[in-house]
């Protein structure tokens, strides 16, 4: 299994940026996929869960009406567009899977929101 997360960076107040998570090695189109972020000394947080067929997504109560998932099963592609970012959306986003009860990380990509 194997995740690539991309599309982190620097973005000011307001602002917008869309995160992407490449998957590989599984079947991609049988496994709910979540949206993770850590900030440095905290615990990592659940942001965004999306079924397999992306009819079922559920959101953290912080970026509810803000941030949105989907999924391109064609591609093996799971997306998190972030919008209205704030200064504590700062943070290292990470996707995730659970296969066969283990769950997998990619390697993360860094979002700072700051003017």
């Amino acid at each position: 299994v194997q995740l690539v997360e991309s599309g982190g960076g620097l973005v000011q107040p307001g602002g917008s940026l869309r995160l992407s998570c490449a998957a590989s090695g599984f079947t991609f189109s049988s496994y709910g996929m979540r949206w993770y972020h850590q900030t440095p000394g905290k615990e990592r947080e659940l942001v965004a869960t999306i079924s397999s067929a992306g009819g079922f997504r559920n959101y953290a109560d912080s970026v509810k009406g803000r941030f949105t998932i989907s999924r391109d099963n064609a591609k093996n592609t799971v997306y998190l567009q972030m919008n209205s970012l704030k200064p504590e959306d700062t943070s290292v986003y990470y996707c995730n899977v659970r296969v066969t009860q283990y769950d997998y990380w990619g390697q993360g990509t860094q979002v700072t929101v700051s003017s």
